[in-house]
Protein backbone atom coordinates (compact mmCIF):
# COMPACT_ATOMS: atom_id res chain seq x y z
CA UNK A 1 0.00 0.00 0.00
CA UNK A 2 2.69 2.32 1.15
CA UNK A 3 4.71 1.28 -2.25
CA UNK A 4 1.32 2.19 -4.50
CA UNK A 5 0.90 5.86 -2.65
CA UNK A 6 4.32 6.19 -3.10
CA UNK A 7 4.21 5.82 -6.90
CA UNK A 8 1.28 8.25 -6.85
CA UNK A 9 2.67 10.34 -5.58
CA UNK A 10 6.02 10.19 -7.45
CA UNK A 11 3.48 10.24 -10.89
CA UNK A 12 1.41 13.35 -10.09
CA UNK A 13 4.52 15.37 -8.82
CA UNK A 14 6.20 14.81 -11.82
CA UNK A 15 3.13 15.84 -13.58
CA UNK A 16 2.26 18.82 -11.86
CA UNK A 17 6.02 19.79 -12.76
CA UNK A 18 5.70 19.72 -15.94
CA UNK A 19 2.56 21.47 -16.90
CA UNK A 20 1.94 23.27 -19.41
CA UNK A 21 2.14 27.22 -19.19
CA UNK A 22 -1.60 28.21 -19.91
CA UNK A 23 -4.33 27.52 -17.81
CA UNK A 24 -7.00 28.76 -20.58
CA UNK A 25 -10.53 29.08 -20.50
CA UNK A 26 -12.10 28.32 -23.80
CA UNK A 27 -15.65 29.58 -25.06
CA UNK A 28 -17.51 28.77 -28.25
CA UNK A 29 -20.53 30.27 -29.06
CA UNK A 30 -22.37 30.10 -32.51
CA UNK A 31 -26.22 31.40 -31.54
CA UNK A 32 -26.53 33.47 -34.74
CA UNK A 33 -26.01 30.44 -36.96
CA UNK A 34 -29.28 28.92 -37.31
CA UNK A 35 -30.25 25.88 -37.86
CA UNK A 36 -26.19 24.73 -36.99
CA UNK A 37 -25.17 21.26 -35.51
CA UNK A 38 -24.50 23.00 -31.79
CA UNK A 39 -22.34 19.54 -31.11
CA UNK A 40 -19.79 20.50 -33.32
CA UNK A 41 -19.53 23.43 -31.77
CA UNK A 42 -19.02 21.73 -28.80
CA UNK A 43 -16.38 19.57 -30.28
CA UNK A 44 -14.86 22.47 -31.35
CA UNK A 45 -14.88 24.07 -27.89
CA UNK A 46 -13.10 20.76 -26.58
CA UNK A 47 -10.56 20.80 -29.15
CA UNK A 48 -9.44 23.99 -29.08
CA UNK A 49 -9.27 23.82 -25.09
CA UNK A 50 -6.84 20.65 -25.63
CA UNK A 51 -4.23 22.71 -28.14
CA UNK A 52 -3.83 25.55 -26.02
CA UNK A 53 -3.23 24.04 -22.54
CA UNK A 54 -2.03 20.46 -23.61
CA UNK A 55 0.64 21.94 -26.10
CA UNK A 56 3.78 23.04 -24.79
CA UNK A 57 4.56 26.32 -25.37
CA UNK A 58 8.16 27.39 -24.32
CA UNK A 59 10.97 25.40 -22.52
CA UNK A 60 10.12 26.24 -18.91
CA UNK A 61 8.66 24.63 -16.22
CA UNK A 62 5.55 25.46 -14.94
CA UNK A 63 3.98 24.38 -11.64
CA UNK A 64 -0.08 24.36 -11.46
CA UNK A 65 -0.22 26.89 -9.11
CA UNK A 66 2.35 29.11 -11.97
CA UNK A 67 0.18 28.48 -14.85
CA UNK A 68 -1.10 31.76 -16.91
CA UNK A 69 -4.95 32.58 -16.28
CA UNK A 70 -6.27 33.84 -19.71
CA UNK A 71 -9.48 33.45 -21.41
CA UNK A 72 -10.40 32.94 -25.25
CA UNK A 73 -13.95 33.62 -26.37
CA UNK A 74 -15.05 32.78 -29.86
CA UNK A 75 -18.12 34.27 -31.17
CA UNK A 76 -19.15 32.25 -34.72
CA UNK A 77 -21.54 34.53 -36.49
CA UNK A 78 -21.28 32.72 -40.77
CA UNK A 79 -21.53 29.30 -41.49
CA UNK A 80 -19.97 29.57 -45.20
CA UNK A 81 -19.87 25.92 -45.65
CA UNK A 82 -19.78 22.52 -43.28
CA UNK A 83 -16.13 23.22 -42.17
CA UNK A 84 -15.97 27.01 -42.38
CA UNK A 85 -16.31 29.72 -40.42
CA UNK A 86 -16.35 33.36 -39.66
CA UNK A 87 -16.87 35.68 -36.28
CA UNK A 88 -14.54 37.03 -33.84
CA UNK A 89 -12.10 36.26 -31.26
CA UNK A 90 -11.54 37.86 -28.06
CA UNK A 91 -8.32 37.30 -25.51
CA UNK A 92 -8.24 38.04 -22.14
CA UNK A 93 -4.93 37.64 -19.78
CA UNK A 94 -4.84 37.74 -16.16
CA UNK A 95 -2.06 38.43 -13.55
CA UNK A 96 -1.84 37.94 -10.27
CA UNK A 97 -0.83 40.95 -7.92
CA UNK A 98 1.80 40.20 -5.25
CA UNK A 99 0.38 39.97 -2.19
CA UNK A 100 -3.07 40.49 -2.75
CA UNK A 101 -5.86 38.09 -3.85
CA UNK A 102 -6.40 40.65 -7.25
CA UNK A 103 -5.92 39.83 -10.43
CA UNK A 104 -4.86 42.59 -13.30
CA UNK A 105 -6.30 42.24 -16.33
CA UNK A 106 -3.00 42.41 -18.90
CA UNK A 107 -4.76 42.16 -21.76
CA UNK A 108 -8.39 42.36 -23.43
CA UNK A 109 -8.13 42.19 -27.58
CA UNK A 110 -11.29 41.45 -29.68
CA UNK A 111 -10.17 40.43 -32.77
CA UNK A 112 -13.15 40.23 -35.64
CA UNK A 113 -11.07 38.65 -38.39
CA UNK A 114 -11.23 35.06 -36.89
CA UNK A 115 -11.93 33.30 -40.53
CA UNK A 116 -11.19 29.52 -40.19
CA UNK A 117 -12.10 25.59 -40.91
CA UNK A 118 -12.85 23.45 -38.42
CA UNK A 119 -13.48 19.81 -39.28
CA UNK A 120 -14.90 17.69 -36.39
CA UNK A 121 -12.75 14.91 -34.64
CA UNK A 122 -9.82 15.82 -37.02
CA UNK A 123 -6.81 16.84 -34.67
CA UNK A 124 -5.35 20.22 -34.72
CA UNK A 125 -1.81 20.88 -35.63
CA UNK A 126 0.50 23.30 -35.52
CA UNK A 127 3.92 23.88 -37.33
CA UNK A 128 6.12 27.16 -36.51
CA UNK A 129 7.53 26.97 -40.13
CA UNK A 130 4.62 24.92 -42.28
CA UNK A 131 1.64 25.20 -40.98
CA UNK A 132 -1.28 26.19 -43.21
CA UNK A 133 -4.12 26.05 -40.80
CA UNK A 134 -5.70 29.59 -40.28
CA UNK A 135 -7.45 28.06 -37.02
CA UNK A 136 -4.00 27.06 -35.13
CA UNK A 137 -2.36 29.42 -36.92
CA UNK A 138 -4.98 32.44 -34.93
CA UNK A 139 -4.79 30.32 -31.87
CA UNK A 140 -0.59 29.91 -31.68
CA UNK A 141 -0.41 33.43 -32.15
CA UNK A 142 -2.48 34.54 -28.95
CA UNK A 143 -0.85 31.93 -26.93
CA UNK A 144 2.17 33.85 -28.05
CA UNK A 145 1.24 36.89 -27.27
CA UNK A 146 -0.22 35.95 -24.44
CA UNK A 147 3.19 34.79 -23.35
CA UNK A 148 4.65 37.55 -24.09
CA UNK A 149 2.66 40.10 -22.36
CA UNK A 150 2.94 37.76 -19.27
CA UNK A 151 6.68 38.20 -19.43
CA UNK A 152 7.09 41.53 -20.39
CA UNK A 153 5.49 42.45 -16.57
CA UNK A 154 8.08 40.46 -14.63
CA UNK A 155 10.83 41.32 -16.32
CA UNK A 156 12.08 43.98 -18.84
CA UNK A 157 11.08 42.83 -22.59
CA UNK A 158 11.38 39.82 -21.15
CA UNK A 159 8.35 38.58 -23.60
CA UNK A 160 10.60 39.33 -26.57
CA UNK A 161 11.25 35.31 -27.38
CA UNK A 162 7.60 34.88 -27.75
CA UNK A 163 7.03 38.10 -29.55
CA UNK A 164 9.37 37.08 -32.34
CA UNK A 165 7.32 33.69 -32.75
CA UNK A 166 4.42 35.82 -32.94
CA UNK A 167 5.57 37.70 -35.91
CA UNK A 168 6.84 34.77 -37.47
CA UNK A 169 3.56 33.51 -37.33
CA UNK A 170 2.23 37.06 -38.91
CA UNK A 171 5.35 36.35 -41.33
CA UNK A 172 4.88 32.72 -42.78
CA UNK A 173 0.80 34.05 -42.30
CA UNK A 174 0.89 37.14 -45.86
CA UNK A 175 -0.01 34.39 -48.50
CA UNK A 176 -3.28 33.72 -46.30
CA UNK A 177 -6.22 34.53 -47.80
CA UNK A 178 -8.09 35.28 -44.33
CA UNK A 179 -7.66 38.86 -43.30
CA UNK A 180 -6.02 39.78 -40.21
CA UNK A 181 -2.86 39.68 -41.31
CA UNK A 182 -1.66 42.14 -43.76
CA UNK A 183 -0.76 45.53 -43.26
CA UNK A 184 -2.66 47.22 -45.92
CA UNK A 185 -6.33 45.18 -44.56
CA UNK A 186 -6.10 47.36 -41.35
CA UNK A 187 -4.67 49.47 -38.67
CA UNK A 188 -5.81 47.21 -35.63
CA UNK A 189 -5.59 43.46 -36.51
CA UNK A 190 -2.40 40.89 -35.79
CA UNK A 191 0.09 42.23 -38.38
CA UNK A 192 -0.12 45.89 -36.26
CA UNK A 193 -0.69 44.20 -33.06
CA UNK A 194 2.93 42.71 -33.35
CA UNK A 195 4.82 45.23 -35.55
CA UNK A 196 3.57 48.15 -32.83
CA UNK A 197 5.42 45.74 -29.87
CA UNK A 198 8.48 44.78 -31.46
CA UNK A 199 9.09 48.55 -32.97
CA UNK A 200 11.69 50.40 -30.92
CA UNK A 201 9.82 53.22 -31.74
CA UNK A 202 7.46 52.46 -29.03
CA UNK A 203 9.15 50.84 -27.08
CA UNK A 204 8.34 53.11 -23.88
CA UNK A 205 5.16 50.49 -24.29
CA UNK A 206 6.65 47.40 -23.05
CA UNK A 207 8.80 49.46 -20.25
CA UNK A 208 5.46 51.12 -19.37
CA UNK A 209 4.52 47.56 -19.23
CA UNK A 210 7.08 46.01 -16.73
CA UNK A 211 6.95 49.25 -14.27
CA UNK A 212 2.98 49.40 -14.05
CA UNK A 213 2.76 45.78 -12.87
CA UNK A 214 6.23 44.88 -11.20
CA UNK A 215 7.08 48.40 -9.64
CA UNK A 216 3.64 49.37 -9.53
CA UNK A 217 0.66 46.92 -8.58
CA UNK A 218 3.39 44.33 -7.27
CA UNK A 219 4.14 46.93 -4.81
CA UNK A 220 0.64 47.97 -3.59
CA UNK A 221 0.10 45.82 -1.12
CA UNK A 222 3.14 46.92 1.24
CA UNK A 223 3.76 50.43 -0.10
CA UNK A 224 0.44 51.67 -1.57
CA UNK A 225 1.70 55.26 -1.98
CA UNK A 226 5.11 53.92 -3.79
CA UNK A 227 3.54 51.51 -5.74
CA UNK A 228 0.57 53.70 -6.89
CA UNK A 229 3.42 56.87 -7.49
CA UNK A 230 5.34 54.40 -9.81
CA UNK A 231 2.32 53.61 -11.65
CA UNK A 232 1.73 57.29 -12.03
CA UNK A 233 5.03 57.64 -13.36
CA UNK A 234 4.85 54.67 -16.13
CA UNK A 235 2.05 56.51 -17.59
CA UNK A 236 4.44 58.47 -18.97
CA UNK A 237 5.78 56.08 -20.93
CA UNK A 238 2.20 55.79 -22.76
CA UNK A 239 2.50 59.60 -23.48
CA UNK A 240 5.43 59.29 -24.73
CA UNK A 241 4.35 56.46 -27.59
CA UNK A 242 1.14 58.57 -27.68
CA UNK A 243 3.61 62.17 -28.72
CA UNK A 244 5.39 60.07 -31.15
CA UNK A 245 2.22 58.63 -33.01
CA UNK A 246 -1.27 59.09 -31.44
CA UNK A 247 -3.03 56.56 -33.23
CA UNK A 248 -0.84 53.73 -32.58
CA UNK A 249 -2.72 50.29 -32.27
CA UNK A 250 -1.29 49.09 -28.84
CA UNK A 251 -2.53 52.46 -27.20
CA UNK A 252 -6.04 51.02 -27.72
CA UNK A 253 -4.83 47.64 -26.43
CA UNK A 254 -3.11 49.17 -23.28
CA UNK A 255 -6.58 51.17 -22.06
CA UNK A 256 -9.44 48.62 -23.20
CA UNK A 257 -6.97 46.31 -20.41
CA UNK A 258 -6.20 49.01 -18.03
CA UNK A 259 -8.84 52.22 -18.31
CA UNK A 260 -11.44 50.85 -15.62
CA UNK A 261 -8.37 49.82 -12.96
CA UNK A 262 -6.86 53.14 -13.69
CA UNK A 263 -9.77 54.46 -12.32
CA UNK A 264 -9.78 52.69 -9.23
CA UNK A 265 -6.25 52.86 -8.58
CA UNK A 266 -5.85 56.84 -8.45
CA UNK A 267 -9.20 57.58 -6.95
CA UNK A 268 -7.43 57.36 -3.62
CA UNK A 269 -4.48 58.82 -4.83
CA UNK A 270 -3.28 62.85 -3.47
CA UNK A 271 -4.76 65.62 -5.32
CA UNK A 272 -1.69 66.55 -6.64
CA UNK A 273 -0.95 62.94 -8.34
CA UNK A 274 -4.37 62.15 -9.14
CA UNK A 275 -4.17 65.85 -11.47
CA UNK A 276 -1.10 64.96 -12.71
CA UNK A 277 -2.21 61.60 -14.34
CA UNK A 278 -5.66 62.89 -15.25
CA UNK A 279 -4.09 65.29 -17.49
CA UNK A 280 -2.01 62.36 -19.53
CA UNK A 281 -5.02 60.23 -19.50
CA UNK A 282 -7.14 62.99 -20.79
CA UNK A 283 -4.77 63.63 -23.47
CA UNK A 284 -3.65 59.98 -24.48
CA UNK A 285 -7.04 58.54 -23.89
CA UNK A 286 -10.16 61.13 -24.81
CA UNK A 287 -12.51 58.45 -25.51
CA UNK A 288 -12.67 57.08 -21.82
CA UNK A 289 -13.01 60.70 -20.77
CA UNK A 290 -16.20 60.77 -19.10
CA UNK A 291 -15.07 57.11 -17.26
CA UNK A 292 -11.94 59.04 -15.72
CA UNK A 293 -14.04 61.62 -14.51
CA UNK A 294 -14.91 59.30 -11.44
CA UNK A 295 -10.80 60.21 -10.19
CA UNK A 296 -11.71 63.51 -9.84
CA UNK A 297 -15.14 62.96 -8.47
CA UNK A 298 -13.76 60.79 -5.90
CA UNK A 299 -11.93 64.19 -4.29
CA UNK A 300 -15.30 65.33 -3.33
CA UNK A 301 -16.68 62.05 -1.40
Amino acid sequence: MRKTVAILIAFFSAYTMSAQELRCNITVTAQQIQGANQQLFRTMQADIYEFMNNRKWTDHVYSYDEKIRCNIMIRLTEQLSSDEFKGSIQVQLLRPVFGASYESTVLNIKDNDFHCRYVEFQSLEFNETSNRENLTNILAFYAYVILGFDYDTFSPEGGTPYFEKAQAIVNNSQNASQKGWKAFESERNRYWLIENIMNKSYSDFRNCMYSYHRTGLDMMAEKTEEGRANIATSLRNIQNVFRRRPSVYILQVFFDAKADEIVNVFSQSFPDERNRVLAILNEVDPSNGPKYKKISQSEDQ
